[in-house]
Parts: C-alpha cells; sequence; structure tokens
C-alpha cells in the first residue's frame, strides 16, 4: 500500500484502482473501524453562548465562611502560615491511607467503600481513607479518572486546579499540567474553580487550558472515548495530543519544526501504536519516525 493512500482516503480522492488496492491492505479494516468511531463523535446541536449563560446563571452564589488572621508581626505571620500549611498538609494527606497508582500504559479499577466505581487512567493517582470514609468522603485525585457515584452517595474530588461535589452521577475528571478538565455524562456535578461554583449538567463539560476557561459540549455517551481505548479531542492543542499519546504507550515523544499549539480535533486508537501514530500525524500534516522507544514528530522544511 502506497504511504499516501490513508490521506487521500480520508479525502475521498482515491481512484477505482488505489481503493480497491487499500481495501485489500491489512490496515484498512482499522482505519475503517477508526473513521466510524471519529464520525459518532459528533456532538448534538449546540447553542455555546447560550451554554455559557446557563452555566453562570446556575452559579452557587453561597460563600463559605472566612476567617481572617490578623497578623502582629509580618515574620512571625509568615511563619505560623507556614506551620499551618504543613500541618494541615500533614493531617490531610495522613488520613488519605489508601493511594492507587497507574504508571505509563497502565489503568486501574476501584471500588469505593460506598460501591461507587473508579477508572484510572494512566499516570494518574488517587487517594483517600478507608477507615473515616463514612465521616468524610474526600477523594484526592492526580490525573484522570472515570467516576461512577452509587445512588444516593456524595463525595468530593479535590485536585491541584479545581474541587469536584457530586450525587450519584457519572462524570470524568481530568488534571494534567496545563489542563482541567471536567465532564459530566449523568446528573449534575458542582465544580469549584478559581473561587467559584459552576453546577454542571450532563452532556456538558468544563475545560481550562493554560488558564482560560470555557464550557462545551460533549458527545452523547455515557462514558468518556479512553474508556473504550480511544482518546478524543476536540479544539484541543496538540502538545496536549501528545503528552496523551506519550501516557498510553509509554513512548517518548519530540518535535521538529512543528507547532504544537496547533489545534487538534480527532481521536487515536490506545491499543495500535501505528494506527495511533498514522491518527495523529495525517490531520496534523506532520511526519513522523519510530525509533525503538522513541517517536519523533516532524515538519519537513521547504
Amino acid at each position: 500500500m502506497q504511504e499516501n493512500y490513508l490521506a487521500k482516503w480520508l479525502n475521498n480522492e482515491l481512484t477505482k484502482e488505489e481503493l480497491a488496492e487499500f481495501k485489500e491492505s491489512k490496515e484498512y479494516a482499522s482505519y475503517l473501524k477508526l473513521r466510524e468511531a471519529t464520525n459518532n463523535l459528533a456532538a448534538p446541536d449546540f447553542d455555546m453562548a447560550k451554554a455559557w449563560e446557563d452555566l453562570k446563571k446556575n452559579k452557587d452564589n453561597s460563600k463559605g465562611k472566612v476567617i481572617k488572621l490578623h497578623a502582629y508581626k509580618k515574620y512571625m505571620g509568615i511563619a505560623a502560615a507556614i506551620a499551618l500549611i504543613f500541618v494541615a498538609s500533614f493531617l490531610y494527606y495522613g488520613n488519605l491511607d489508601e493511594k492507587i497508582s497507574t504508571q505509563y500504559a497502565e489503568r486501574a479499577q476501584i471500588v469505593l467503600p460506598d460501591a461507587s466505581e473508579v477508572q484510572l487512567n494512566a499516570d494518574s493517582q488517587l487517594s483517600y481513607s478507608e477507615k473515616n470514609w463514612s465521616k468524610k468522603r474526600d477523594i484526592s485525585l492526580q490525573g484522570e479518572a472515570f467516576f461512577k457515584v452509587a445512588k444516593g452517595k456524595r463525595f468530593t474530588v479535590t485536585t491541584e486546579s479545581g474541587t469536584v461535589t457530586v450525587l450519584g452521577t457519572q462524570f470524568n475528571v481530568e488534571n494534567r499540567k496545563g489542563y482541567f478538565e471536567v465532564a459530566c455524562y449523568e446528573g449534575l456535578v458542582s465544580v469549584t474553580y478559581n473561587k467559584e461554583d459552576i453546577k454542571l449538567p450532563a452532556g456538558n463539560s468544563l475545560v481550562v487550558i493554560n488558564g482560560e476557561l470555557q464550557a462545551m459540549a460533549i458527545p452523547n455517551t455515557t462514558e468518556p472515548s479512553w474508556i473504550r481505548n480511544e482518546s478524543s479531542f476536540k479544539s484541543i492543542p496538540l502538545k496536549f495530543v501528545l503528552d496523551e499519546f506519550e501516557r498510553q504507550f509509554n513512548i517518548e515523544v519530540a518535535t521538529e519544526n512543528i507547532d504544537t499549539d496547533q489545534l487538534f480535533t480527532g481521536s487515536f486508537s490506545n491499543t495500535d501504536k501505528e494506527l495511533a501514530l498514522q491518527s495523529i500525524s495525517t490531520p496534523s500534516q506532520v511526519k513522523f519516525k519510530l525509533e525503538g522507544n522513541k517517536v519523533l514528530f516532524y515538519a519537513e522544511t521547504p
């Protein structure tokens, strides 16, 4: 099969003879499956402006109790703050007696004490206190996880970027460097970001990229695509796509002469490395070179 058949096929540019040859190739079935899955990613008609206004209207205006500490002396105030942070961190994380971690190209399934289910994506960590679960249902998350909360049960997911409070819902949380996303697939979740509480109904997601907040619709499904071994993206900078490829396949990624801030829409297989590389490089109009456990994405100079 010629190297450019995939790109021509995606653009419906193959001749009858080329199409017949392409269908006989061993890669054709995988490419066809990927295109069918990608076509299903289209979200229903969605009014972005109206959705954002609805989210702002649903914002919880209640304010938490704030206790102000008046410093008697500048340096004593700083020392007290440091001590408070240290003690609070010790008490909080010391009570998180259950810690589950995944490495690159690894996932985990967890059943919480209230029968809620969690699927942990690659390069992620989840912590909670099993002995205090009946009193305080708090979860600390680094990375990405999909939650199926038992009916009538409530708990809180805390990340470095924001906090998610839920009651009997299905939702996905991803917290990576420069990227924070909460997607609600069932019920309603409350997201606290930058001291604001936002109600997020099913079928919507909240995305923060490099500090910029945006709201968008999600495909009409009951779970994120990575549960089905596909990583999907809609108008996401290419660098986050490459980071996810690196996590899923445990392959070191390098780039040369390409703009990693260009927006990417599409998906790639989390089980077929060659197909994933083609699915990333072709829409992005870049090339790649795979050598052992390293891959270089590059653009040829004129």
